[in-house]
């Protein structure tokens, strides 16, 4: 790869990763993505959901590269260490995103084709706004191909993410003595907990779900109880990692029936949110099969992996069945979120390597069938 290419894109990645972008202040990057692109071969633009959108080619058939510009919560100084990139977004998902850009700014679309490059908004606040709204002008025409911009090193295809769904719970139960047997109400908020550890337990038992992509897995996310009188009040986060096969839907009413048998002193209000269906997609397809071949151009071993985690995969998969999909990008999924996120420099141009490779074989007629 020729030097101002690899200058051009290691500047374009620690610049972007230089301005803050958590959800919904994304503003300042989408700016500056849309700008870049201009600025190399793209039409681009901010659309009115926020996201920073370029297109390359005004072919009919898209391959469309959906990342995101938003990021978790937190400042990390932006710094170089040696080949090591740190900063807040560097894996999660800027560097994923950045090798999109630099990417297809490397391959002419030849007719018939087009690709857009999107830094969506919004997908770290479980909203996903950005990719909403790039699903809604697709519903009816969805893309040829679709990548989505999220880390799993620079030799692995991610093929699937688990489903989500989001329960606030808001429980008021009556106090008694201390040293009485009637349970106190922080208690029986966690009384409730234990209930609902042993429902995804008899879920998972009775599916004989062993790996964890396939079990039901609940996580306990805030507690905290305060005093109202002659009543206590506990508020509760819960969130739910669900398998395929089961429901937002079926998930929420299989709960509902569970807080259906509290003592009569309590009462729970619940609040539920953040759906999304678990997504696998197939990987006998010329998308999968052209970074297949990509991959060990580049001198890799190819790997399959899926995440317990959810995505915009889990967004606009379930509403594009014909569409070949898979996650890709560079970088230590481990490394999300954390206070050391960093990324490896080298990995990010080999991503950007393998990116290109697979958008030539997908546009000129190359693809293989996946044989893995």
């Amino acid at each position: 790869m020729p030097q101002t290419v690899r200058t051009q894109a290691v500047d374009l990645l620690e610049k972007l990763v230089s301005i803050p972008s958590p959800s919904r202040y994304e503003t300042r990057a989408a700016v500056y993505l849309a700008g870049w692109l201009n600025d190399h071969g793209f039409d681009a633009r901010v659309d009115e959901a926020g996201n920073a959108v370029g297109v390359r080619g005004d072919g009919q058939r898209e391959i469309l590269l959906l990342g995101h510009i938003d990021t978790f919560p937190g400042d990390i100084p932006v710094r170089r260490q040696g080949d090591l990139l740190y900063g807040r977004g560097a894996v999660d998902a800027k560097g994923p995103l950045c090798a999109f850009a630099a990417a297809a700014a490397q391959v002419k679309p030849p007719a018939g084709w087009r690709v857009t490059v999107v830094g969506a908004v919004e997908e770290e606040a479980a909203t996903s706004k950005g990719a909403r709204h790039i699903l809604s002008q697709r519903l009816d025409s969805p893309p040829a191909y679709c990548i989505i911009g999220e880390p799993s090193n620079w030799d692995r295809v991610t093929l699937g993410y688990k489903g989500r769904l989001l329960l606030d719970i808001d429980l008021t139960a009556a106090f008694s003595h201390s040293a009485g047997a009637q349970k106190l109400p922080a208690e029986q908020a966690v009384d409730l907990w234990r209930q609902v550890e042993q429902f995804c337990e008899s879920y998972n038992r009775e599916r004989q779900a062993a790996s964890a992509f396939s079990r039901l897995e609940p996580s306990l996310r805030h507690i905290a109880s305060r005093d109202e009188g002659a009543y206590g009040r506990v508020e509760m986060s819960l969130g739910f990692r669900l398998p395929l096969g089961l429901s937002p839907d079926r998930l929420e009413a299989h709960l509902r029936r569970l807080f259906d048998h509290l003592p009569p002193d309590v009462t729970a209000r619940l609040h539920f949110s953040g759906g999304e269906l678990a997504y696998k997609s197939d990987k006998s397809n010329p998308l999968v099969g052209g970074f297949l071949r990509s991959i060990r151009q580049a001198g890799g071993v190819p790997r399959f992996v899926v995440k317990t985690g959810t995505a915009d995969m889990n967004v606009v998969g379930p509403h594009w069945p014909d569409t070949p999909m898979v996650a890709y990008g560079p970088g230590d999924s481990s490394l999300d979120h954390t206070p050391n996120e960093h990324i490896n420099l080298t990995e990010y141009m080999k991503a950007i390597e393998v990116l290109q490779n697979t958008l030539r074989r997908l546009m000129g007629g190359q693809a293989e069938e996946a044989t893995q």
